[in-house]
């Protein structure tokens, strides 16, 4: 089956570099213009629609397909715990050497009273298996949390420091799964503007 995964559109606290988790931020304004440039290429154009149940990820969905989404939870940011609404300078400023230790587990990073990456990657490979069991094209509406898990998983990133590879606003990343879940082919940054995907052909 093919799976195309993108990021929901951009939302105030983006902008404003705080981490949202579980909060139920809206997309802004300008998010829903952002999402208005967008058009699934061909071979993702007709796939079921899914989403992360957080309203940003959802309202993308529903504008990008223009149908509801179905809504899964495995698709949901990591939880933030305590962090939520805080930014990583002020994480740094605040907590110091504790917070630095904390970032250098890497996958195992956990906020107070949320999860790890290593579990939203859990949560990640379990929606893939589950999805590959029914077959044919989906396209998934989730957060940067979700898909750094993704990359973290085909690339064996330890999740400490920069990601190998940089996953670009306005693109889907499309893999192939088997029936057991496995991800067998991937392409990342495949462009979501009409324009820039034309400019790039």
């Amino acid at each position: 089956m093919i799976v195309g995964l993108l990021r929901h559109g951009r939302t105030a606290w983006n902008d404003a570099g705080r981490l949202q988790g579980r909060a139920d931020v809206p997309l802004s304004p300008e998010g829903r213009a952002q999402v208005a440039r967008w058009q699934l290429p061909p071979a993702l154009a007709g796939g079921r629609i899914v989403a992360s149940p957080l309203a940003r990820a959802a309202e993308t969905a529903r504008l990008l397909a223009g149908r509801a989404p179905a809504l899964d939870p495995d698709l949901a940011e990591m939880d933030w715990g305590a962090w939520e609404g805080e930014t990583f300078e002020r994480l740094r400023t605040l907590h110091g050497p504790a917070f630095a230790a904390e970032e250098a587990r890497g996958l195992d990073f956990r906020p107070p009273g949320g999860e790890s990456l290593r579990e939203v990657q859990r949560r990640l490979l379990r929606w893939l298996a589950r999805e590959a069991a029914a077959g044919g094209t989906v396209v998934a509406v989730t957060h940067r949390g979700v898909l750094n898990t993704l990359v973290a998983h085909l690339t064996a990133w330890n999740g400490i420091g920069r990601a190998p590879l940089r996953l670009r606003p306005d693109c889907v990343h499309v893999v192939a799964v088997d029936a057991a879940g496995e991800v067998r082919e991937h392409a990342w940054n495949v462009a979501l503007d009409a324009g820039a995907r034309d400019a790039n052909a």
